[in-house]
């Protein structure tokens, strides 16, 4: 069920099981000016679903922003055909299956342009790409910023707890997932620029305000 989250920005949290563990995930919807939808991280494509994303506007792009984040992407291809299906760098060749007709990178496709910035964090495994909408000042990331300590799930709390994972971002799995510090130190810089107050994450609670410090924090490991 899509959920207002932020200015022109709607959320909807699912249940997904990852190597065994309910880490949940979520989707992002933002309402670019012209009216048309970016869809972020497709959740599956129920009707009911279909019906709440019809009521907001025409689908104008698609985005799958890591090499994770991918599961639903033909259910959105099969039903929006006339919009941008963007996937991150290295994700074509993982799914051959699909039809993606724009690469993610450092620069904004026309699509949403002038609404969403973005930073091609490379220097993470996932090839993540994270964005930053403007209007709402809304960082929306994947697994940049992991958070299993608020999980409903007990099971859940306790491998976040094997994780040191506390606070969105923190633990000692997430240096494992940086392949480049220095590059990595550049990159959430750049993030940091932004004038960023809330934070979409895809796995854990949502952050409401001040997600600048959130970043800042759970980086601060780079020195």
């Amino acid at each position: 069920m899509l959920t207002p989250f932020a200015d022109e920005l709607w959320i909807d949290t699912r249940r997904v099981r990852f190597f065994g563990v309910e880490t949940g995930t979520r989707m992002t919807v933002v309402r670019l000016a012209d009216g048309g939808l970016f869809v972020h991280s497709p959740v599956a494509l129920s009707e009911d679903t279909r019906r709440e994303i019809d009521s907001l506007g025409e689908v104008r792009a698609v985005v799958a922003p890591s090499l994770f984040h991918h599961l639903y992407f033909g259910e959105w291809i099969a039903a929006y055909p006339k919009a941008v299906f963007a996937a991150c760098e290295g994700l074509d060749r993982r799914r051959k299956d699909l039809s993606f007709n724009h690469t993610l990178g450092d620069v904004a496709h026309a699509a949403w342009a002038g609404e969403l910035e973005q930073v091609y964090f490379s220097a993470r495994r996932e090839n993540e790409v994270d964005f930053y909408h403007i209007r709402s000042r809304t960082l929306i990331c994947t697994d940049a910023l992991l958070n299993l300590s608020t999980h409903d799930y007990r099971s859940t709390r306790a491998v976040a707890w094997l994780m040191g994972n506390s606070a969105p971002g923190l633990g000692w799995v997430e240096p494992l997932m940086v392949r480049d510090r220095a590059l990595a130190r550049r990159q959430v810089d750049r993030m940091l620029e932004w004038d960023i107050d809330k934070t979409v994450l895809a796995h854990g609670a949502v952050v409401h305000a001040r997600g600048g410090d959130v970043l800042r924090e759970a980086y601060r490991w780079l020195g």
